[in-house]
């Protein structure tokens, strides 16, 4: 019994139809408006990201490096080795993981993500977070941002660090904890303050409510936030979490400063 060739009505024909218009829509839509680079503005052939030169600009951080705070060392060494500063102070922290080494190579890249509403580059950045922090991700029962101020986040609209944690919950089927932490005042910007004067500025500024105790007790949590300079705030959000019952913290950045000494 031979097979006659599809009807006018068939569904199947009129999806492989739609998803053909679909198609040339979106090609036309990309003549038009073609993907960019999220640095310099070249046009990228890929849907998000950067342009072969800039992508070759920036730093990623890989092995080795230190199994504590994430610090790349300069060296060949042992897999689970401490650095120096984390050996002279440890921080409250359990781990801590990022992306790329913060320079003149990521800069514009982080500042144009923070500061200009481009929502629109989260997705990739947590992509590379997650390739970044694989060992602290498997690890966590919650992601949770660093908060913002209510009175900072009116002014840039978004959390960066919450707009990093929320896609990196949906890639990697974790449960997203916005408010587990809370930012009880507003601090002063820490740009250009040392280790001692970034520890006092965030100190006494977070707090995790008696629900959000309830939630987080004996779970891992992990905090995302966009760039890490000497460790001042993550600590000081790690440890209102440990103190609220936490099983521990990890630490997942998209950024670090490298030379900045831990005070």
């Amino acid at each position: 019994m031979t097979q006659s060739g599809p009807s006018i009505n068939d569904p199947t024909e009129e999806n492989g139809g739609g998803q053909t218009f679909r198609q040339l829509l979106t090609r036309a839509v990309d003549a038009l408006l073609p993907e960019r680079c999220y640095c310099c503005g070249a046009i990228v052939g890929t849907s998000g990201g950067l342009c072969g030169d800039c992508w070759a600009k920036i730093t990623f951080i890989a092995p080795p490096h230190c199994q504590r705070c994430g610090r790349p060392f300069e060296f060949e060494t042992w897999t689970d080795m401490d650095c120096a500063a984390c050996l002279r102070r440890p921080p409250i922290y359990d781990k801590a993981r990022s992306c790329m080494v913060y320079d003149e190579g990521c800069r514009a890249v982080i500042l144009s993500f923070k500061y200009a509403d481009r929502t629109d580059m989260a997705p990739v950045m947590a992509a590379w977070l997650q390739r970044a922090g694989a060992d602290v991700i498997e690890q966590a029962d919650l992601i949770a941002p660093v908060p913002l101020h209510w009175s900072r986040l009116v002014f840039r609209k978004f959390n960066q660090s919450a707009e990093l944690a929320r896609h990196l919950a949906q890639k990697s089927h974790k449960t997203y904890a916005p408010d587990i932490i809370r930012r009880k005042r507003r601090t002063p910007s820490q740009a250009g303050l040392n280790g001692k004067a970034r520890a006092k500025n965030v100190r006494g500024a977070f707090a995790v409510s008696k629900k959000a105790a309830a939630r987080i007790a004996h779970k891992r949590v992990l905090l995302i936030d966009d760039v890490m300079t000497t460790g001042s705030t993550i600590n000081a959000c790690a440890g209102v979490l440990l103190w609220a019952g936490a099983a521990g913290v990890d630490v997942l950045t998209l950024a670090r400063v490298v030379r900045a000494e831990r005070e």
